[in-house]
């Protein structure tokens, strides 16, 4: 039995070939799709769960193809809904193991009050957010999370909407589950979502995925060697937070406000640092903003984990505590004292 409480028999080995569909994924040379695609296939096999009783559901988009190529029960679903029927399915088969594929546009444009109230609710899904800050299936508009400034064929000026924060936004929303990763990081990616799936409750992973066509090199700075080193930071349970190519940089907290120190130069130890918990909502909510803020490294982990009752459980909880307390079924109260027959 795994931790999502999926039911389990005993399978033969399975590998990331038995979570392969015949199909041929359509997405472009390049994208980072791919990547994301292979690691989930990778993971799946681990989870001790059989194929036929998993399911993937996805909305509109590059992203929402994911049904198409995984060996597994899916629908891919209408633009912005994939939650609320991923919420319906583990309502309904809470055995299952329920995964979601979407997208930045798909998931925080049109499916933006679907995503908010699906984390609070907490139905126990594992989403993967493919975030490439553009529109890919439609040809390159700018989304919602698209960088202040950038041109596109909906901004040809440039960007003026304020980008969301999907992180900060998961956790307002009282997401139970964040974490971060990068299609390029393909071990870092198949332990986040090993994790992921291991969460009791929502589990949102942001992926950030290059789009080769219509915006190339979003990510470029947390990619390149000479660049990843000291724009980025890894963080994990109990651990310092520490980056840099020597490693010799670190994070403090003045109060509230996070600050870069340098180890060699400031007389700062290790053991002075921020240390991560993942369970500090507070300090969660502070990494998150990490991003809005081009001086800080770019977090990626699991900012934040917490257990809390899914939404499927409370649900099946009030209806049986109404039923021990003599509530009648749904056939009992249409037909009530006084019924008849047609014959």
């Amino acid at each position: 039995m795994t931790d999502n409480d999926t039911t389990m028999t005993a399978l033969p080995a399975l590998s990331a070939k038995d979570f392969a569909s015949n199909q041929e994924a359509k997405w472009c040379p390049g994208c980072g799709d791919h990547a994301v695609l292979q690691q989930l296939k990778n993971v799946l096999p681990e989870l001790g769960v059989a194929p036929e009783n998993i399911a993937c559901i996805s909305g509109i988009g590059c992203s929402s193809r994911l049904p198409y190529y995984l060996g597994t029960y899916g629908v891919h679903g209408i633009h912005g809904r994939a939650l609320p029927m991923a919420t319906g399915l583990k309502i309904a088969r809470p055995e299952l193991s329920v995964w979601v594929g979407t997208g930045d546009g798909d998931a925080l444009s049109i499916g933006g009050n679907h995503f908010i109230h699906t984390l609070r609710r907490n139905p126990d899904l594992n989403i993967i957010l493919f975030n490439n800050e553009i529109y890919g299936l439609t040809k390159g508009q700018y989304s919602p999370t698209s960088k202040l400034g950038l041109r596109t064929v909906t901004s040809p000026s440039g960007v003026i909407d304020h980008p969301f924060n999907t992180a900060a936004l998961t956790i307002g929303s009282g997401g139970t589950f964040f974490a971060r990763a990068f299609d390029r990081d393909g071990k870092f990616l198949r332990s986040i979502l090993k994790r992921a799936a291991l969460h009791k409750g929502t589990s949102l992973v942001e992926v950030y995925q290059n789009c080769p066509i219509f915006n190339n090199s979003a990510f470029e700075s947390f990619a390149t060697p000479e660049s990843k080193a000291n724009n980025t930071i890894y963080v994990e349970q109990g651990m310092p937070l520490v980056f840099g190519k020597d490693k010799n940089r670190g994070i403090v907290l003045d109060g509230f406000k996070p600050i870069v120190v340098d180890l060699d130069k400031e007389g700062v130890s290790k053991s002075d640092l921020w240390i991560h918990d993942e369970a500090d909502i507070n300090k969660a909510g502070i990494l998150a903003r990490f991003a809005d803020d081009d001086a800080l490294p770019r977090p990626f982990g699991v900012f934040y984990a917490e257990d809390r009752i899914t939404y499927e459980d409370a649900l099946t909880d009030q209806i049986n505590d109404a039923q021990v307390n003599g509530c009648a079924t749904l056939e009992q109260l249409l037909k009530g004292d006084n019924s008849y027959e047609i014959k």
